[in-house]
C-alpha cells in the first residue's frame, strides 16, 4: 500500500500532491506496467483522505496516459518510458536591466508629455461602450482605420490610395518581415539598403534570408548607378529624411530611382520615416505619389508622431503586389490590437492627430532652435560642425577630437550620458564616419540645455 506524506506539499491540493507522487513512482519504475493500483476506497482509508481526492488523482493520471482503467477491475499502470529523475533546474540569469541614463542623445525619443491623453482616453471609453472592438477585423486591418489613413495621406501628402491597398501592421519591423516574404518569395533575395543606414532594417531582412547589399549614399541619397551595380531587385530607402545622415533626396534623383525600378523590374520600399517634421520649405512629393508604374511600396508608422510605444504602422502596396499579397500572405491576422485600431481611426478622423502634429511641429521647431543656439554658444563650439537640412528630430555633429568613438562613448557613459555615432550605422567600416555624433534632440528638455552643454564639455574636453 502506498504511503505518502501529503501534508507537506506547500499548499498544493491533496489530489495534486497524490497525483505527483504516483506519477513519479511510475516514471522511476517503482510502479511497473500492468501493476494494479489500490482501490480508491482502500487508498483513501490508508492515507486518511477522501475517496473523491483519490478518484480525482487517478482520473488525472488516466487522462495523461499514466494509468488505464478496466471495468470492475480498477486502475492499472500504463507502459511508459522510465525517465531519469530530472536534475534540478538550471538557474536562469535575470534579464539585464536597461541602463538609466542621465542624458540620452543616442536614442530616438519623442516628447510624450504633450500627447492629448485626455482625448485619447475619451475616444477609448466611447469605443469600449459600443462593444464593436470585440468583433474580428480583416487581415489587412480595420477598414475604418485604413480609410482614415488614406484620407490623411491624400490631405497632407497628395497620395491617392485606396483603403484596400493599405496593410496595417504592428510597427515597422513587422512590416519588414511581411515585405521580406512578399518580395523574397519569387527569388528576389537581394535587397539594396542605404549605407550608412538604420541597422535594424539589415537585421530583420537578414534573419529572413534576404541578402542585403549596402549602397553608399552621395549628397543626394542613393545613386541609381550604384544601385543598378548592386544587382538588387528591391531597395529600401528613406528619401524624405534619411536616418542617420539627415539627407533629403531631391525630386530629380527620385525620378531617376523610379526609372531604375522600371528598367530592372524592381521595387522601391519608401520608408517615410520622420517626414512629418519638416521645418523649412515645402515637403518634396513622396515617391509613391509620382510613381506611375506601380513600383513603390510606401511605409510609415506612428512611432515618431505619437510615441514609439504606439506599435502601429502601415504600408501601401501597388496593385500588382496587392494581388500577390492576398494570394500568398493573407493568412496572417492583423497583429495590432483591435481596440487600438478603433481609437486611432477616430483620433485621425476627428482631427486630433492633425492638431497634435501641428503643436508638435511648433514645439520641435522651437526646441531645435534652442538646441542649435546652445551648441553654437558652448565652450566647444569652435570644434564642432553641425549638419542638418531643416527636417526631422536629429542632426549630425562632427567633432574635432583626438579621441576615438569608443573612447568618447566610454567617457560619456561614466558620466551617465549615452552618445550615438554615425559609425554605429555603417555596415562597412569607414574612417570618414569617425567623430560624427547622431544627436537626437526631441527628448532634450530646453530647461536642461545648460546642464547638457556642461556635460558634453567634460566629454569633449580632450
Amino acid at each position: 500500500m502506498f504511503t505518502y506524506r501529503l501534508e507537506a506539499q506547500n499548499g498544493l491540493p491533496l489530489y495534486e500532491a497524490l497525483y505527483r507522487h504516483i506519477r513519479q513512482d511510475i516514471l522511476s519504475g517503482a510502479l511497473t506496467a500492468g501493476e494494479r493500483l489500490p482501490s480508491k476506497r482502500s487508498l483513501a482509508e490508508h492515507l486518511q483522505i477522501s475517496v473523491m481526492t483519490v478518484e480525482t488523482a487517478y482520473h488525472q493520471l488516466e487522462a495523461e496516459g499514466y494509468l488505464y482503467a478496466l471495468p470492475k477491475r480498477g486502475f492499472f499502470v500504463s507502459a511508459v518510458d522510465h525517465l531519469p529523475t530530472p536534475a534540478a533546474p538550471t538557474a536562469i540569469p535575470p534579464e539585464p536591466e536597461a541602463p538609466k541614463w542621465h542624458l540620452d542623445l543616442g536614442r530616438n525619443q519623442v516628447d510624450s508629455s504633450r500627447f492629448p491623453a485626455a482625448a485619447w482616453a475619451r475616444l477609448t471609453r466611447q469605443v469600449l461602450s459600443e462593444g464593436n472592438f470585440l468583433a474580428p477585423v480583416p487581415q489587412q486591418g480595420l477598414y475604418a482605420l485604413r480609410q482614415a489613413i488614406a484620407r490623411d495621406l491624400w490631405d497632407f501628402k497628395g497620395m491617392a490610395v485606396a483603403p484596400e491597398q493599405i496593410v496595417v501592421g504592428a510597427g515597422a519591423e513587422y512590416l519588414y518581415l511581411l515585405l521580406a516574404q512578399l518580395l523574397g518569395a519569387n527569388g528576389r533575395t537581394v535587397f539594396a539598403v542605404e549605407e550608412p543606414g538604420y541597422p535594424k532594417i539589415r537585421q530583420v531582412y537578414g534573419k529572413c534570408g534576404i541578402v542585403c547589399r549596402p549602397v553608399p549614399l552621395d549628397c543626394q541619397g542613393m545613386d541609381p548607378k550604384a544601385l543598378a551595380a548592386s544587382g538588387a531587385m528591391a531597395v529600401h530607402i528613406s528619401p524624405a529624411h534619411h536616418y542617420p545622415t539627415g539627407l533629403v533626396t531631391p525630386i530629380g534623383r527620385r525620378h531617376a530611382l523610379l526609372r531604375w525600378a522600371e528598367a530592372s523590374d524592381g521595387f522601391i520600399i519608401e520608408d517615410d520615416y520622420d517626414s512629418e517634421f519638416r521645418f523649412t520649405g515645402r515637403p518634396i512629393p513622396t515617391l509613391q505619389s509620382i510613381d506611375s508604374g506601380g513600383r513603390v511600396i510606401y511605409l510609415n508608422t506612428f512611432s515618431q508622431t505619437i510615441s514609439p510605444s504606439m506599435r502601429v504602422g502601415f504600408m501601401v502596396l501597388p496593385p500588382t503586389l496587392l494581388e500577390r499579397y492576398r494570394m500568398e500572405l493573407n493568412f496572417y491576422a492583423c497583429a495590432v490590437p483591435v481596440l487600438d485600431q478603433y481609437v486611432l481611426a477616430r483620433f485621425l478622423d476627428r482631427g486630433y492627430y492633425e492638431q497634435h502634429l501641428s503643436r508638435m511641429r511648433k514645439e520641435y521647431r522651437a526646441r531645435r532652435a534652442a538646441v542649435m543656439d546652445a551648441f553654437t554658444r558652448s565652450t566647444f563650439a569652435s570644434r564642432i560642425e553641425i549638419s542638418e537640412q531643416g527636417a526631422g528630430l536629429h542632426f549630425l555633429l562632427r567633432l574635432e577630437t583626438s579621441q576615438s568613438d569608443a573612447e568618447l562613448r566610454e567617457r560619456a557613459a561614466r558620466l551617465g550620458v549615452r552618445l550615438g555615432f554615425l559609425s554605429d550605422y555603417a555596415a562597412v567600416p569607414d574612417p570618414a564616419y569617425a567623430h560624427t555624433l547622431v544627436v537626437n534632440y526631441a527628448g532634450l528638455d530646453p530647461a536642461r540645455l545648460h546642464e547638457t552643454m556642461a556635460l558634453l564639455s567634460q566629454i569633449f574636453s580632450l
